[in-house]
């Protein structure tokens, strides 16, 4: 019983990430705000920030994660496939 409560956390961390890393910087996070560019002023950016935490979370996912996904995501369709 306790392993069908992890299953359902993992099918949800997989999707957060799945949703995370296919943002488009361009189309989407742009329009927002979150851009990863350096603001040209003379200190920078605000790395002390959480907007500045959450744009280095969504641009580390989109580059880290990406080839994990990839297997992860087979891995589960494959899982699924199998065993319903």
């Amino acid at each position: 019983m306790v392993l069908f409560g992890l299953g359902g956390l993992l099918y949800v961390f997989v999707l957060l990430t799945n949703a995370i890393a296919i943002l488009s910087e361009d189309r989407f996070l742009a329009r927002i705000g979150w851009t990863t560019a350096a603001d040209p002023g003379f200190g920078g950016r605000d790395d002390a920030s959480v907007k500045a935490r959450l744009i280095n979370l969504v641009s580390s996912v989109r580059t880290l994660m990406r080839i994990p996904l990839i297997v992860i995501n087979t891995f589960i369709i494959i899982y699924l496939l199998i065993l319903g």
